[in-house]
């Protein structure tokens, strides 16, 4: 157990350890970037991230990472689906991200569902 290292946000885990940039936790298996970098990105600009933490721009396209139900629609939108020439905005609720989604329409996403294409 190394004093200076945070526990693990997922389990609560004190056996945190470094692995190059990242922190680790052999109880869960669980990767992260270590606080410094969380607080200096929390009080500079305002990055929004997709799933895995690449940073979204606008214009990007992104691709769903899990289904998700729709209101009004018999199906909801598919894992894997494509979603090109997103914008980011400052939704309700955390959903971060304008766009329109082919068989769908126009709607709001929240950026931890999808990932950068």
């Amino acid at each position: 157990m190394n004093e200076n290292l945070p526990p693990c946000p997922e389990c609560a885990g004190v056996y945190t350890y470094e692995m190059g940039t990242l922190l680790v936790c052999p109880e869960c298996g669980h990767e992260w970037t270590p606080a410094p970098a969380e607080a200096a990105e929390e009080a500079g600009d305002n990055v929004i991230r997709d799933a895995v933490g690449n940073v979204l721009t606008d214009g990007d396209t992104v691709t769903v990472v899990k289904s998700l139900k729709v209101k009004g629609h018999p199906t909801g939108i598919k894992a894997g689906t494509k979603v090109r020439n997103i914008r980011l905005v400052d939704g309700p609720d955390g959903h971060d991200i304008d766009c329109k989604v082919d068989g769908f329409g126009q709607m709001h996403l929240k950026s931890s569902v999808v990932k950068k294409a």
